[in-house]
């Protein structure tokens, strides 16, 4: 490795449903976290890599910063806001706008109390006419002072390589973390399991999704088959019924969405067998939650 390689953590913070998992699949190429229009799509900490000749960069997915209901939403707050501090460069991801409300408000308080490189990344420059982004860009500049400005169109994967150049600029010198095949740390299990949430997020309705979690109960190779045996669990018995559908319609239209993703993921046939359990107020349990792979231990 030469000695002018650099290799850094970079984490992706801002609102809900601002586009950062959309934003780390485009820019390491790969699916990897799911992303739905709902809001609190990402629950955990996920990591994925980037690497070039010149780098590599470790992408830190959080979840977004938003008040908090329930236990569940405490974990995902601590685990975003102390993320910035254990990294190199920040992301906040913002949409194009001339109002900076009380959330963006609650991030820019959060930012001034670190010492990390801040790139402000106006997501969505594709919804926007071009004239407009000036503006945009002026209305955020006032509030803090970033290192950089950079507006991206996660979606249609415009201006992209800029931002790796700037995120390049910040990292420090040093060997690689990764291997440069490697794409993700996460377990292939609990990419499964989110693929399964993801389907089910898109499908269902608007009060449900927050209410969900998948573990997976079974995942065996059988030649070039993979057995799957999941289950999704639900705070109330009338979701139950949602969830299964009219004569398992819902059910089966879940499965043979994630199936494909999952697919494409394994290179590999997949035999996937999905189950409803109600588990009630689990996002206000410990031991629930630490069971489905939310451990706040970890981030106090």
């Amino acid at each position: 490795m030469n000695d002018q390689y650099k290799s850094g953590f970079v984490t992706l913070i801002g609102r809900p449903n601002v586009g950062k998992s959309t934003l780390m699949n485009s820019l390491i190429g790969q699916k990897i976290a799911i992303t739905s229009n709902k809001p609190q799509t990402t629950r955990n900490r996920i990591q994925t890599v980037y690497t070039s000749e010149e780098g590599q960069i470790v992408f830190v997915d959080t979840p977004g910063i938003h008040k908090a209901k329930n236990k569940l939403g405490d974990y995902m707050v601590n685990v975003a806001e102390r993320t910035l501090k254990e990294v190199d460069v920040v992301l906040w991801l913002v949409e194009p706008s001339n109002f900076i409300g009380a959330g963006e408000q609650h991030i820019i308080e959060q930012l001034s109390k670190v010492s990390t490189p801040v790139i402000l990344v106006i997501n969505k420059i594709d919804t926007v006419k071009k004239e407009e982004l000036l503006g945009f860009i002026d209305t955020y500049r006032k509030e803090m002072d970033f290192d950089e400005i950079v507006p991206v169109s996660a979606l249609k994967k415009e201006n992209t390589d800029e931002l790796i150049k700037c995120i390049m600029k910040y990292l420090p010198y040093g060997p690689a973390f990764y291997d440069e095949d490697t794409v993700t740390d996460q377990p292939q299990r609990q990419i499964v399991a989110e693929m399964i949430r993801e389907k089910a997020l898109r499908c269902l309705d608007e009060e449900i999704p927050h209410g969900i979690a998948v573990t997976i109960e079974k995942m065996k190779w059988r030649g070039n088959i993979v057995d799957i045996e999941a289950t999704i669990i639900c705070e109330r018995e009338s979701h139950k019924g949602i969830i299964i559908g009219k004569q398992g319609s819902m059910l089966k239209k879940i499965g043979m969405n994630a199936r494909k993703d999952i697919e494409n993921m394994l290179e590999s046939k997949v035999n996937l067998q999905l189950w409803v359990k109600v588990k009630k107020d689990w996002r206000d349990s410990e031991f629930l939650l630490k069971n489905f792979g939310y451990n706040q231990k970890e981030y106090e």
